[in-house]
């Protein structure tokens, strides 16, 4: 089941771990998307901290660590191929997560509420 957050991020858990992507009204929003930097794996991160830049024909936008933890893996396809992301937008994951202590996705909005977010 995905989570939401208000800045278009995704996050669904897997196992001890949190898948990380952009929301589909997200890559839209940004246009064509032709340049991703993700973060270390190993890196620890906090909650609200800007750990991947994505650049698209219309702007550079920053994400952020949606919650904290340490990063276990990246989506290195995205390096190669960054228009994935415009392609499908729910399964061109960017990180994957491996939450602090006590994080859980409660308080992320559900679909019904994303969706009432972006009208």
């Amino acid at each position: 089941m995905l989570k939401y957050t208000e800045d278009h991020e995704w996050l669904r858990a897997d196992g001890d771990e949190i898948v990380v992507g952009i929301t589909p009204h997200a890559s839209e929003q940004l246009g064509d998307v032709v340049f991703i930097e993700l973060p270390e794996v190993g890196r620890e991160v906090e909650a609200g901290e800007e750990i991947v830049v994505i650049e698209s024909v219309k702007a550079a936008s920053d994400i952020v660590a949606p919650i904290a933890g340490v990063i276990t893996a990246v989506n290195e396809a995205l390096a190669d191929a960054p228009g994935d992301v415009n392609e499908d937008a729910l399964a061109a994951w960017f990180f994957r997560i491996k939450p602090a202590e006590g994080v859980t996705l409660d308080g992320f909005l559900d679909d019904a509420a994303y969706q009432a977010l972006v009208g």
